[in-house]
């Protein structure tokens, strides 16, 4: 019996840091290694291009991407590993999509306010109609599980309403793919544990690819505050060290609670020492294992063959309830 197939992608826009392992990458791993699901894991280089970006930079972003991918520990001989754009039909039904998605729905997306806000010289069509891109990726590959955080569950379901409003129009033709909410910590920046961190604050950002000195500076230079009592408490002045907490014990697997228990009447020079020589051990693997660019470029195209083998079936398909196959 053929396992359900699982998707989902990440954006290369710039370095990766450790929100997106902890947030993405860890649970791609898990969920390739739990042997439940065929998964199909794709870099979203098409979606990256609603944003400012510098093209002489872009194959780069996608290649670090990809070598993120497989130093985690993402196996392309078990999940299927491939750039958006190597497969044209997912820009080929989101066009379709778009016919039948109401305007109005899309504009309700609450992530399309958010990025008009944020980039107000470049509110560009691309964030409008982004939604009916995502849902082309899962419905393209009969995705029927989608991991996704809470700011995604609006996209998804408007995946849904699509893949039903299609059907009944034209047929049934695709899965209406259901969530699968992973747990996503919300890691905040170093140098301001109000603000999430972003790769647009290097100094509050922890990159996957740091050296063990930039992390070592990092983490000793991490906000705090004026005690010295290792607690955890997101109130007010000890989110710094609230933030810190929830960083050592999401990479080391430790509680919270023993965490404190085993800092007692220790200072913070001891636990950011701690930390640091934790985090350079976990993040090894993504200054160790750098593929060269012509290893990365066989394994996308690999893993590109086979999902546009899929898609292009798809596709036939699709034309044929719509009355274009020719």
């Amino acid at each position: 019996m053929a396992k359900p197939i699982l998707l989902s992608g990440i954006q290369p826009t710039g370095r990766l840091h450790i929100g997106n392992y902890l947030g993405a990458l860890k649970n791609f791993v898990e969920l390739q290694n739990s042997g439940k699901y065929d998964c199909y894991f794709f870099i979203a280089d098409y979606h990256s291009l609603t944003v400012d970006f510098d093209p002489k930079r872009k194959k780069e972003e996608i290649l670090a991407v990809a070598n993120a991918y497989l130093a985690t520990g993402l196996n392309p001989k078990k999940s299927t590993i491939f750039a958006q754009s190597s497969v044209p039909e997912s820009t080929e039904l989101a066009w379709i999509l778009n016919t039948i998605a109401p305007i109005g729905e899309m504009e309700r997306m609450t992530q399309f306010k958010d990025k008009a806000a944020e980039q107000r010289h470049n509110i560009n069509t691309g964030l409008l109609t982004y939604p009916a891109l995502m849902s082309a990726d899962i419905l393209l590959y009969d995705a029927a599980v989608v991991p996704v955080g809470d700011d995604q569950l609006q996209h998804l379901e408007l995946t849904r309403t699509l893949a039903r409003k299609f059907n009944s129009k034209f047929g049934r033709t695709f899965i209406e793919p259901k969530s699968l909410l992973t747990e996503q910590p919300r890691v905040m920046s170093l140098d301001n544990p109000r603000k999430k961190m972003s790769k647009s604050s290097p100094a509050g950002c922890l990159f996957l690819d740091d050296t063990p000195e930039e992390i070592k500076t990092k983490i000793g230079r991490a906000v705090t505050d004026s005690e010295s009592k290792i607690i955890y408490n997101k109130t007010n002045e000890k989110q710094g060290i609230s933030n810190l907490l929830d960083i050592y014990s999401d990479f080391s697997g430790e509680t919270i609670a023993s965490l404190e228990k085993r800092y007692v009447g220790k200072g913070y020079g001891q636990f950011k020492a701690e930390l640091s020589d934790m985090l350079i051990k976990k993040l090894e693997p993504f200054r160790s294992r750098q593929k060269k660019d012509t290893e990365l470029k066989k394994i996308l195209g690999t893993g590109a063959q086979k999902a546009k083998k899929v898609a292009a079936k798809k596709m036939v398909e699709v034309k044929e309830k719509i009355g274009i196959a020719l």
